[in-house]
């Protein structure tokens, strides 16, 4: 008995630091995840379930949002007309500029972060809803089921820190003109 209990007393440490690294707080965070619960909260502040910017760095580039019940939906992409998003946008009507991004930009330039959670381009389980980002004919999705994809899990892991960051920098620039509105 007294041989069980040592046993026992040394595996506690272990099983404690195994059920610590598997709880959601010892995971790492994407760095989007900070701006995409602050973007949601801006906009369910601000009764809006869209919204839009032109990108500053391009005459023709823009960022439009779509919230839904718990996600976000965020595409950016080259827009042969930038005019007429220019024209939405002063009049507030965002989400026809995210209808407009989602069909009729250059389908080269576009990417769209679908945010399930409204929580920032996250690594999910297999067989589970998970977040994902498509680049004009190409989407990946974070399920952690790289194989299935045809990649290497280097590339999944490569593609999942882009797309964060990518996101994270998108965020920013809704984020600081919903806040000006």
């Amino acid at each position: 008995m007294e041989c069980m209990n040592r046993v026992l007393l040394r595996s506690v440490p272990v099983l404690g630091l195994l059920v610590g690294l598997s709880s959601p707080a010892f995971a790492q965070d994407a760095q989007s995840t900070s701006p995409a619960r602050e973007f949601a909260q801006q906009l369910a502040a601000k009764k809006l379930d869209s919204f839009a910017v032109r990108m500053p760095d391009a005459q023709d580039e823009f960022a439009a949002a779509l919230s839904l019940p718990g996600q976000l939906i965020v595409v950016w992409a080259k827009f042969s007309a930038p005019a007429v998003l220019n024209e939405k946008i002063i009049k507030r009507e965002y989400r026809e500029v995210y209808i407009d991004l989602n069909s009729a930009s250059d389908p080269q330039s576009r990417n769209i972060i679908t945010d399930l959670g409204a929580d920032g381009v996250r690594r999910g389980a297999r067989n589970q809803p998970a977040d994902s980002h498509d680049v004009g004919s190409a989407s990946v999705r974070f399920d952690a089921n790289w194989r299935e994809d045809k990649m290497s899990e280097k590339d999944y892991m490569k593609a999942h820190a882009d797309a964060d960051a990518a996101y994270t920098r998108v965020l920013g620039l809704l984020l600081e003109e919903i806040k000006k509105n």
